[in-house]
Order: structure tokens, then sequence, then C-alpha cells
């Protein structure tokens, strides 16, 4: 098979940890304890979870960031301008303390470096719902931060999010490529639908893979370790 870009997940795939059962509510307890002067804190994660939900429904009108933000504010009863400054500085300075709750995988720069040795377009297709800067810290503990991608998908650039394949297709659109000339590597099954679009698929196994839900099945499986075999021979 012959490739144009490689898309990368991030979590789970290139850093290793427990989203659901581990690295979220960890994240969720730092957020509601640095924002309790404004937000109490089942009021914020509700407001989090709604704004979520949209962001997930968004029909690619809007960013995003826009999305979220349009449901979100209201929905804590502050301006946008009176409180987002409040969620950077926690991004900024409070978000790193999570980092204790990943662990970077030994292979992933060896991936992400043999992809760009070969010339391919590399892209981190991470679930856009979070911002730039915490997505640049994640990176920073996958020991990836440091190469010149072709795109880091991020709330403020994106108009979806996983699992609609208007994800992948926007990625694809931004590069010029077509879904045949592309392989996806990623964890769970919102990461192979993108062979729906007819994207080459591989499958890293982590802590969040549920072989029961990946459909269609992916054309590879395995390691971080095999990713990197495939690429040196194709």
């Amino acid at each position: 098979m012959t490739f144009k870009a490689i898309l990368f997940d991030l979590d789970g795939t290139l850093l290793e940890h427990d989203m659901r059962n581990e690295f979220i509510p960890h994240y969720f307890a730092l957020l509601t304890k640095h924002l309790a002067a404004w937000v109490p804190a089942e009021k914020l994660v509700a407001s989090i979870m709604r704004g979520s939900e949209a962001v997930m429904n968004n029909d690619g009108s809007r960013t995003n960031e826009e999305v979220f933000a349009e449901v979100f504010y209201p929905l804590v009863g502050y301006p946008r301008e009176e409180l987002e400054p409040r969620f950077m500085d926690f991004y900024m300075h409070v978000f790193p303390m999570l980092r204790t709750y990943t662990a970077p995988k030994p292979e992933a720069r060896p991936a992400v470096q043999i992809a760009f040795d070969k010339g391919f377009d590399v892209v981190i297709a991470t679930n856009p719902h979070f911002p730039a800067v915490a997505t640049q810290h994640r990176l920073e503990w996958a020991g990836v931060a440091d190469f010149p991608y072709r795109k880091v998908t991020t709330y403020e650039n994106s108009h979806f999010a996983k699992p609609c394949l208007g994800y992948y297709q926007e990625i694809l659109d931004e590069l010029g490529c077509a879904p045949e000339e592309a392989l996806m590597i990623g964890d769970e099954a919102m990461d192979m639908v993108a062979a729906r679009l007819g994207c080459a698929t591989f499958l890293v196994y982590s802590a969040a893979t549920k072989l029961e839900e990946i459909a269609p099945p992916p054309i590879w499986q395995g390691t971080l370790a095999d990713v990197v075999a495939l690429l040196r021979s194709v």
C-alpha cells in the first residue's frame, strides 16, 4: 500500500494512560478545585458534559471551541470573557500536574520519526475536545512535541469530533489527501471508523481498546513496535 499521510491518535496510542477511569476523574478533581470560587463542582462538570455533547454533534458550521462556548458559558452563568481566562490559567499551570497519571511509550517517538523520515504528511489526530495548550502538554509527555506536524487537531481548529466521519474528512481535505492514501493509527473504535471513508487502519492495543467494538476491523493490529516495522516496509 502507498500512503501519503499518517494520522496518529494521541491518548492511549502515543501516550499511555487510562483516560476514562483515571485521567478524566483526576482532571475534573483539579479543574473543579481551581474554579471552586466561581462555579460549584457539580454544576461545572454537568455544564462541561453538555458542552462536550454539543461538540460531538457539531454540524461543521463552527469550530468546536465556538460550539462548546455557546453551550457552556450560559449554563454556568458567566460571560466567556470573564471565565475563559481562568480556564486558560488552569491549562497552563495546573493541567501539567496530570502528567503523573500518564507514561510515555518508548516506541512513540520512533514511530513518529519513521513517518517523517519516510516523507509522509504526519497529523496528530486526537479527539479535539481540548484546547491547543492542553494538547501540547500531552504531546510533551509523550515525547513527541517537537515534530513539524501538518496538523494537530484541537478544539480551536476542528469542526467535528470523533467518531464523526466529518472529523477525518476535514483532515484529509486540508492535506489534499484521498482516503485510500491515509493510514489512521489509534487504539479505539472511534479511530478505526476512518476505514468507513476508505482509510487504512492500524489498531494499537491500550487500556481503552475494546475489541468487540472495533468495526470495521483494522487492516493491522499490534503494538507501536509493529507500527514502526510497518512504516519501515512501506
